[in-house]
């Protein structure tokens, strides 16, 4: 038994067992502990990060779609999915980039392109703010890299901090995480998503080790700092922006602009937070024309 499923994390055999793109699925032990990783395709390498509370199943329709150019390499972040948790005191922004560097160390594997969803978007930041990658081209779709406006700025991080610490609030999240709730949920972020797709978000939501490893990464979050950072990224960055989002206001790119004007930002219409389920092949698409304007990948 691995260490995440002895602390109540999903696994593999009972719940990976038809798992989307199961057959790019391996198991590798890297910075003390063992990462459920897809890889698929050939061409430039591309690094794929998901958002807090997702796994790579997040990627099941877009990452097969970008490996007809790209090989792809998607990891479960710590504590989500199939992968182990990482000790509390290193789930900070910077301690989750240094795990992840160690990874891909593990693999060998130095991405061109490098793509974040949401906090998965705010990890490649730190990454490349910290040179542990340096990409050709860094793609945020609807990125979290500033803290929270208002009253939310004060109001979450302890809360989300509160919730970590006790250890009953996993348990209880998971019994009451429901499909129908589930669903709820996901249309809160603006997105509506195949019945499939929210049914995995279902199955992990009902697991209370992966809703601890979520709740563990919002508790430790610091866009503070990466936020006073961002000038710092020498990477060309791209921000896809869905105008339907409600996670993540889209005005948010536009307060980055201002601190970054050589910052790109692309904004879509018609999905929500979770636009790169909703509508896999356009943004897929995007990715192709950005990488081929980039140099990471040649024009068709």
């Amino acid at each position: 038994m691995s260490l995440a499923a002895s602390r109540g994390h999903p696994s593999w055999d009972k719940y990976g067992r038809d798992w989307p793109n199961r057959e790019s699925s391996r198991f590798v032990e890297a910075a003390g502990f063992r990462w459920h990783v897809q890889r698929m395709g050939q061409g430039p390498p591309l690094l794929l990060i998901h958002g807090t509370g997702a796994a790579t199943h997040s990627w099941r329709d877009m990452a097969p779609l970008l490996a007809t150019r790209f090989t792809i390499l998607a990891p479960d972040l710590p504590g989500h999915g199939f992968t182990d948790p990482m000790p509390p005191g290193s789930l900070s922004l910077s301690g989750i980039a240094r795990a992840l560097s160690a990874l891909l160390r593990r693999l060998e594997f130095t991405p061109e392109v490098a793509v974040g969803h949401s906090a998965g978007a705010a990890i490649l930041a730190r990454m490349c703010i910290d040179r542990i990658i340096a990409p050709k081209l860094l793609v945020g779709l609807n990125a979290a890299l500033l803290p929270f406006d208002g009253m939310a700025a004060h109001f979450f991080p302890p809360i989300a901090k509160l919730l970590f610490l006790n250890p009953l609030t996993p348990r209880l999240f998971a019994w009451s995480a429901d499909r129908a709730a589930v669903d709820r949920l996901l249309r809160g972020t603006g997105s509506t998503i195949d019945r499939a797709g929210v049914d995995f978000y279902a199955r992990l939501m009902g697991n209370y080790g992966h809703v601890a490893g979520a709740l563990g990464m919002m508790a430790n979050w610091d866009l503070e700092t990466l936020a006073r950072d961002l000038p710092k990224i020498p990477a060309p960055l791209v921000l896809i922006v869905a105008r339907g989002d409600k996670a993540v206001p889209p005005s948010a790119a536009d307060r980055i602009k201002r601190r970054l004007p050589h910052v790109q930002v692309e904004f879509v219409e018609g999905v929500g937070h979770l636009a790169h389920e909703e509508k896999p092949r356009a943004m897929s698409e995007r990715i192709f024309r950005l990488a081929e304007t980039a140099g990471a990948i040649e024009p068709f």
